[in-house]
């Protein structure tokens, strides 16, 4: 099968994360690198069905190589989304916005009204787990590192859904006290930073409530007190959207990717604030994405 890629989205977290040995799928050097995108069908073999010219398609799996201009795949290691969403949220469909929603679903049986606390919330599974969340009716406390734009932030934050936006030092004061005696203590934490950060998400979470662990940005171990499981009786949990996929059906994923689509539709669920550059500045797209609180993701384009 012969695509055409368009829109190919840079993830440098978890290229970070590569080279220090810690992402748990490492390709074979030399590489293709990129795990999102979405590309046009341009021709299919004789046998295949389900997908014909002109679907776009995005990849079923992480490691498949996106940074490139034109590739021949088998049918399995694509998933046809629909060319009826905006070209951006489609390139930036098949990872943070599915580990938002499988977060958000599968760990507590939240209700409207429930609070759910994140870290990184500027981060792509940030921003998307506001937006489903406010679509389900859920409240979302959401905490960022401090920054000299912090009120630019603060106000991007809160017009995708975001009902509270406060810094890490906020979280830490005593005066969050009271701040939970007009919001309900969250059910559900969720943790992409880990150390200090994720301690503090513990320490607020009500009583049999659970913090799940997707990325570890600050490098350091999550601690939790023992009286915070003994008398919190707190759980820990992790997610991988990849191991998530092993343990389901392609059409389980499909059906996610679907789920997601109509939220997209239905304008709930918006692209993360992307900046465009041609392939052949892809140097200089990495280079901006290692920049401290750069808060636009850095995409790939190609005619």
């Amino acid at each position: 099968m012969n695509t055409k890629a368009y829109y190919l989205p840079l993830q440098m977290k978890k290229l970070r994360l590569r080279e220090l040995g810690n992402y748990g799928i490492l390709p074979k050097l030399p590489a293709v690198g990129g795990n999102e995108g979405v590309g046009q069908v341009v021709a299919v073999g004789s046998s295949v069905t389900g997908v014909k010219p002109g679907d776009w398609v995005i990849p079923a799996n992480a490691g498949l190589g996106t940074w490139r201009t034109e590739a021949v795949f088998s049918k399995e290691s694509l998933i046809r989304v629909p060319n009826d969403i905006p070209l951006q949220s489609a390139a930036t469909l098949g990872v943070n916005p599915c580990t938002a929603y499988r977060m958000l679903m599968d760990f507590e049986q939240l209700r409207p009204g429930d609070s759910v606390i994140q870290n990184a919330s500027n981060s792509g599974v940030g921003q998307a787990v506001i937006q489903i969340a406010a679509a389900l009716g859920l409240r979302t406390i959401n905490v960022v590192r401090d920054r000299p734009d912090i009120q630019k932030l603060t106000d991007r934050l809160k017009k995708m859904g975001a009902e509270h936006v406060i810094t890490e030092e906020e979280l830490r004061k005593h005066e969050m006290k009271n701040f939970f005696k007009d919001v309900p203590r969250p059910r559900l934490a969720l943790n992409c930073v880990g150390g200090k950060s994720s301690t503090e998400l513990l320490r607020h979470l009500a009583p049999g409530g659970t913090m799940v662990t997707y990325g570890g940005m600050a490098k350091q171990p999550v601690i939790a007190s023992v009286s915070l499981f003994i008398f919190k009786d707190v759980k820990l949990r992790g997610f991988w959207l990849s191991q998530w996929k092993k343990d389901h059906s392609p059409e389980q994923f499909q059906g996610l990717i679907l789920t997601l689509c109509d939220l997209i539709r239905q304008g709930q669920l918006m692209a993360p604030i992307c900046s465009e550059l041609p392939l052949q500045d892809y140097q200089r797209a990495l280079e901006t994405a290692m920049q401290p609180f750069v808060s636009s993701k850095q995409i790939l384009t190609m005619g």
